[in-house]
């Protein structure tokens, strides 16, 4: 098993930036791909961005590419800057063993329990 545990959400004035943790423990050794999804109210969990193991693949929605940035080393990170009020979610941290990095939710058996971001207008 591997436990993800989510930090870094909060509340933020539209504009503002947040970075998200997400520290992985347990079976590390299996996990390939890391990603973030994330649940705004009414829609189903969207795929935010994805990365391999090796960061030769770095994937992101386009609906945050030009403000989102993810990466990894010990911990796995979202950098999001220029936040907007349809940002607001429950961001959750993903951990697959495929080496390919896939935005469907469904490649992904571990899960974190989710941080709130709140961005206000």
């Amino acid at each position: 098993q591997v436990q993800l545990v989510e930090s870094g959400g909060g509340l933020v004035q539209s504009g503002g930036s947040l970075r998200l943790s997400c520290a992985a423990s347990g079976r590390t050794d299996s996990v390939n791909t890391l990603a973030w999804f994330r649940r705004i109210p009414g829609r189903e969990r969207e795929f935010v961005a994805g990365i391999s193991n090796s960061g030769d693949q770095v994937y992101a929605a386009d609906s945050v590419k030009a403000r989102f940035k993810i990466s990894r080393n010990n911990e796995l990170y979202l950098q999001m800057n220029s936040l907007e009020p349809e940002d607001t979610a429950v961001y959750f941290c993903a951990a697959s063993t495929d080496q390919t990095v896939i935005r469907s939710r469904l490649a992904y058996p571990y899960w974190g329990q989710g941080t709130q971001v709140t961005v206000s207008s």
